[in-house]
């Protein structure tokens, strides 16, 4: 059987044995498994074979031109691509070459189409957004509300964790003008600034994927507990000398009283109680000591109660303790008129019991000695 096979070969000619060869080997090769991290590799180098090119571009039908070019560099310095992560798992449309032709009429709508694609793998933060204010504007028409590409990015994908500045800039495309006052804020300043990350950005207020803004009623009321995460940790306010008491006198007098009970009855309600914000403001908010804005300033400490009481005069405001419970430290005054009725009131009140039970058990003697003497 070996003579006429090597008769055939022999035939064909060396040459094109050789080829036939070459061929069989690559095709046993390529039908080999291949590691995810390779094969993402091997299709990724194969995309940018094309759209590495700067000068690739499409006009859509909206007039608007499209570019096609992906950096290469900024492709690796994403999350996605060292993980292996190919362009396939987000261009689910594209399978072949040349490509389907793109049906959408502008970058906006092409955009809105493809951030679909992250639910695949994120589910879970793609389902909270759906609930966010985010959502609600684009039901209500606003394509332009930011999708999960406006503020990951789609080929740049960063760490978010690596930068909290990266998150409150970005938040700053859509939001320029909060976003100048929170800069110049206390929290705005330390944390652009300085890069001090015990100060919150736009995210630990507002959410990161199920965000949701201040007029909504259910973030009013839950406000003071998002003001709270930061203000009750004495690791982080001990830093600054600031008191953590904040939550337990603010619950503890009536506007904070009225607030829990309705975060309790009616989470959704909309109420007039004052909370955090109300009076340290919600996105320029200053330090106490501030000689233009700060709280500790009488007058503009009145101001901020005259938008509820109209009738406030200057004293009214006096009550306020920078959220301090009275101690011999602090308000020393307030401490000891406390300590005093602590102590008078008991004494007042259980000497008058005490009376009451001393009348009670004479008479009840006195009535039973009549009794006998009948």
């Amino acid at each position: 059987m070996a003579a006429p096979i090597r008769k055939k070969l022999t035939a064909l000619g060396w040459p094109r044995v050789l080829a036939i060869g070459v061929a069989l080997l690559l095709a046993v090769t390529q039908s080999l498994p291949v590691a995810a991290g390779d094969e993402g590799e091997k299709t990724e180098e194969y995309c940018l074979s094309c759209h590495g090119n700067p000068d690739l571009t499409k006009t859509l039908p909206s007039g608007e031109i499209l570019s096609l070019y992906v950096d290469p560099a900024m492709l690796r310095s994403s999350l996605h691509s060292p993980a292996g992560i190919e362009c396939e798992a987000c261009h689910t449309q594209i399978t072949t070459f040349p490509h389907p032709e793109i049906q959408y009429q502008s970058r906006r709508e092409l955009a809105r189409a493809y951030y679909l694609a992250c639910q695949k793998c994120h589910s879970d933060q793609y389902q909270r957004t759906q609930d966010s204010i985010h959502a609600q504007v684009a039901e209500g028409g606003n394509l332009q509300a930011p999708i999960c590409t406006d503020c990951h990015g789609a080929h740049n994908v960063p760490d978010v964790q690596r930068s909290r500045t990266w998150i409150s800039t970005t938040c700053s495309r859509c939001h320029a003008q909060i976003y100048a006052e929170y800069k110049d804020s206390v929290h705005g300043a330390a944390l652009i600034d300085e890069g001090n990350l015990d100060v919150p950005g736009c995210t630990d207020c507002h959410g990161v994927h199920s965000i949701r803004g201040p007029l909504d009623p259910g973030f009013h009321l839950k406000s003071p507990n998002i003001c709270a995460k930061c203000h009750t940790d004495p690791k982080i306010m001990n830093k600054y000398g600031l008191s953590t008491q904040v939550l337990d006198t603010y619950v503890a007098d009536f506007h904070g009283t009225t607030t829990v009970i309705f975060e309790k009855q009616a989470p959704d309600a909309a109420i007039n109680t004052p909370v955090c914000y109300d009076c340290h403001g919600i996105h320029d908010i200053s330090k106490t000591t501030d000689p233009k804005t700060g709280l500790q300033m009488r007058s503009n400490l009145l101001a901020r109660c005259q938008e509820c009481h109209p009738d406030a005069n200057a004293n009214f405001p006096a009550a306020w303790m920078s959220h301090y419970i009275p101690s011999r430290e602090r308000y020393s005054l307030v401490y000891y008129v406390d300590l005093f009725y602590k102590i008078f009131i008991p004494l007042t009140l259980g000497g008058m019991g005490a009376l009451v039970l001393m009348d009670i058990s004479r008479t009840l003697i006195n009535r039973r000695r009549k009794r006998v003497a009948q």
